[in-house]
């Protein structure tokens, strides 16, 4: 190997040129040879490498070689047979160069350093991607656990890299890093929470990618679509993306749709205001009158008998609507919008199904349907809840209800 890398020094020697100008001519000249070889090699192994995997993948039925050529990995591999020649001849090229062989020697080690982080970071990658296509772990944060050894990769590989320019043992980092730890804490004092905070999610599966989540102080609203080291990503609603600290998802409190998503319905809580002086007893004549709607036929004709029973058993005088017991128009109007809904098409009449009445307001009294729909797509629920509200709506004049509005007459 000597003879071949002092071949143009012999050369340009036996040619009159002093040997001093020979020794940098020869070492440019083995520099220029040897990278044009080194590109050759590389090219030609990389080729060589590539194509029996990219054989082998299409006919394997496992992904995972699939994801290792996506990654690169074997790209990276294909550079340790150059880097392994460069070692072997770079230093015989600068034999007249005593000095400067330890300079090349820590030079080959980073790049060897770097080269193995590079492997180690393709691998990961394909774990991670591998793993993502396997249906138990898409919800899971698999992004978060590949930083992490990404980060003690590189910080490994950091300490060997400063090992080797200082050339002390590695040891002595170790122990400086030890006596460091508060700042190496402070600094990477978000790495640190966000990556117990990730650890947290998946354990008390809390958080899944796909869920839909809403957090009001960040104007999160929408699907979660990435869990990673530092912070989650929400996909709104509008198409927006907004960004959350991970370790806030323990910290703080949120709302997790997934109950709802996994359960049979969506819930519909929403409200009737009724003008309060359109509330009023039932007639016999306003009875017969609201028998003519098939929902409540059976309930009128049941409740009219029982109510008449009580008023005749306990002698009340009717003369005074007022006395004893009566049916509302706000009480029957309750019970159609109950049986409506248990009737609805749209609602799960396996889930709770209400029609209450809350305490009177300012604006009216609120008539509040609680009940679930069967659809839980986003757009479709708004279209049954509409539906079923517009129905309601066109329903009060037939029980001589009214819906508050107010009434605004400003002065002239």
């Amino acid at each position: 190997m000597k003879k071949v890398t002092r071949y143009f020094y012999e050369l340009l020697v036996s040619n009159g040129v002093s040997k001093e100008i020979a020794e940098y001519l020869n070492v440019l000249c083995g520099i220029l040879v040897l990278i044009l070889v080194l590109f050759i090699v590389d090219r030609v192994i990389r080729n060589l490498i590539l194509n029996i995997f990219r054989r082998y993948a299409s006919k394997s039925k496992n992904t995972f070689d699939d994801y290792l050529v996506k990654n690169k990995t074997f790209d990276h591999l294909s550079h340790i047979i150059p880097l392994s020649i460069s070692i072997w001849i770079v230093p015989n090229l600068f034999i007249a160069f005593p000095t400067t062989e330890g300079y090349i020697k820590v030079i080959f080690d980073i790049l060897v350093i770097i080269l193995t982080i590079w492997i180690i970071r393709s691998i990961l990658r394909t774990f991670r991607d591998f793993l993502k296509s396997l249906e138990s772990f898409k919800d899971k944060p698999i992004d978060s656990y590949i930083q992490v050894f990404m980060i003690f990769a590189w910080c490994i590989g950091a300490i060997f890299i400063f090992s080797s320019i200082t050339g002390k043992s590695v040891w002595t980092f170790l122990t400086a890093l030890g006596a460091m730890s508060a700042v190496i804490l402070l600094i990477f004092k978000d790495t640190i929470l966000g990556f117990v905070a990730s650890i947290q999610v998946a354990v008390n599966d809390t958080v899944r990618i796909g869920d839909w989540i809403t957090m009001d102080k960040y104007g999160a609203d929408g699907d979660v679509i990435e869990i990673n080291l530092s912070s989650v990503k929400v996909q709104n609603f509008d198409k927006t993306i907004t960004t959350i600290p991970t370790y806030h998802l323990t910290s703080q409190s949120f709302r997790n749709w997934r109950g709802m998503m996994d359960s049979g319905g969506r819930r519909i809580k929403r409200a009737l205001l009724i003008k309060a002086s359109s509330i009023q007893f039932l007639k016999e004549a306003d009875i017969e009158n609201l028998k003519k709607i098939q929902l409540i036929t059976t309930y009128l004709e049941n409740s009219q008998s029982e109510i008449h029973s009580f008023n005749t058993t306990n002698k009340i005088d009717k003369e005074v609507l007022v006395n004893g017991r009566n049916l509302s128009n706000m009480g029957v109007f309750r019970k159609y919008t109950e049986y409506y809904l248990e009737n609805h098409p749209y609602i799960n009449s396996d889930m709770t199904i209400m029609s209450r009445q809350l305490a009177p307001t300012p604006q009216g009294t609120p008539l509040e349907i609680y009940a679930f729909s069967n659809d839980k797509i986003w757009k479709n629920y708004e279209n049954i809840v509409g539906d079923i509200f517009d129905h309601l709506l066109a329903t009060l004049p037939y029980f001589n209800l009214e819906v508050f509005e107010l009434d605004y007459n400003p002065k002239k």
